[in-house]
């Protein structure tokens, strides 16, 4: 028998009944389209937690108040773990360079009839340098600036186009609390860091933050190892834990009251997080094929038995047992393989619009699709069906012609 003939008949056979081989292929489709939904979703989140560590700097250092990190566009609520007396003995260390202290202010900020809730920073020169913010238009906030506690402001692209639109906003006077500001610079996009709208921030001098707050702690800091992070993350514990009167002799983070993080331990975090989302995309599928393929084998049981009389007029006819065998295993595989190419591009559809949703979130997400996981769907999905489409193959291809013949 043809090659081309075993093909026909096993496409017939699968199209012969279309709602019973969409329900068989089921399991298939949910298991495919996991994979690439769930492959896509991991690449997307990978380029957004990549592009945060390397807007960072491939050396930056943050300090947080507190035993929880909330990012650098959480307004804290405020925690004196971190002193100003703190970062004095901060800046005489040798392993660490460009501290760049921030307070939050709140408050409403507006200007004409716009209002709105940026988050505002009081920070330094070095601040930029450490975060790689460039300036778009004018300038960035700079020591004179913050020496004089200037009434300047820097706007992040959100905050532009939130209170001024199209209009060029340099030399216009925005109010934050109860006082304005002249606005001397705008700064290009950054994205997202910690998961935070990075672009929805203005930026005042540290001593002006300082003196409109009245606050004697920092909200966060960042700054540069020298050379080793080990040894940087050494020296910064162990001067804010004698600081602090802190016995930690086991480092154990719950006992400090601050917490030190760089961008090469998000590198480590993005790590576990790859390996944990491999390994759920992993189980899924594994579950979701097993289920699909036991459904695809009863199914090809079914048909053998409703199609005894065709396979022993067949086998009557002259056809082989390899011919038969061949037959039913295509029908399987083909099962598997349309389920396979249904669940590819439901999972690609699927994974578009999350990726179309979480940009209102997350600027820096771009949908993206891994083209090994869906050829390894592809080829899981072939296998399945060769796998448990033996059996049933087997079986018919065993039948006597003459017991066939007879079955009613």
């Amino acid at each position: 028998m043809l090659l081309k003939d075993t093909f026909r008949s096993a496409l017939r056979g699968v199209t012969v009944n279309a709602n019973r081989s969409m329900l068989t292929m089921l399991g298939i489709i949910i298991g495919v389209g996991s994979v690439v939904l769930m492959s896509s979703v991991g690449q997307s989140m990978q380029g957004v937690i990549l592009g945060q560590i390397s807007s960072l700097g491939p050396k930056s250092m943050v300090i947080f108040p507190g035993q929880q990190e909330g990012g650098p566009n959480s307004v804290s609520t405020g925690h004196d773990s971190f002193t100003f007396e703190d970062l004095r003995e901060l800046e005489q260390l040798k392993t660490i360079t460009d501290i760049a202290p921030v307070i939050f202010i709140t408050g409403t900020v507006s200007y004409g009839h716009e209002e709105g809730s940026p988050q505002v920073f009081g920070v330094r020169a070095n601040f930029f340098r450490n975060q790689n913010i460039v300036a778009k238009t004018g300038r960035l906030i700079e020591s004179d600036d913050n020496d004089g506690a200037k009434a300047v402001a820097v706007l992040a692209p959100d905050a532009v186009q939130k209170f001024f639109g199209s209009i060029d906003p340099l030399g216009k006077r925005i109010k934050i609390g109860d006082r304005h500001y002249t606005i001397i610079g705008t700064t290009k996009a950054l994205g997202s860091q910690f998961f935070q709208n990075a672009d929805n921030r203005i930026y005042v001098p540290f001593n002006v933050a300082r003196d409109v707050t009245g606050q004697k702690f920092l909200n966060y800091a960042t700054m540069q190892a020298t050379e080793s992070f080990d040894l940087a993350f050494d020296d910064v514990k162990t001067l804010l834990r004698r600081r602090h009167g802190i016995d930690n002799p086991t480092d154990d983070q719950k006992k400090d009251d601050f917490v030190v993080r760089s961008s090469a331990q998000a590198g480590q975090i993005l790590g576990s997080v790859s390996l944990g989302l491999t390994l759920f995309i992993t189980t899924i599928a594994a579950i979701s094929l097993l289920v699909g393929g036991i459904g695809i084998m009863n199914i090809m049981l079914v048909s053998v038995t409703e199609r005894t009389g065709e396979i022993g007029l067949r086998k009557a006819l002259g056809a082989r047992r390899i011919d038969i065998l061949l037959q039913f295993l295509v029908e399987s595989v083909l099962l598997t393989l349309i389920g396979g190419i249904i669940g590819i591009v439901g999972g690609v559809f699927i994974a578009f619009l999350i990726a179309g949703i979480a940009k209102y979130f997350l600027a820096t997400y771009l949908f993206a699709v891994s083209f090994q996981s869906i050829v390894a769907s592809f080829l899981m999905a072939a296998l399945t069906g060769i796998i448990f489409g033996i059996s049933p193959a087997r079986h018919a291809a065993m039948l006597h012609p003459i017991e066939a013949l007879r079955y009613e």
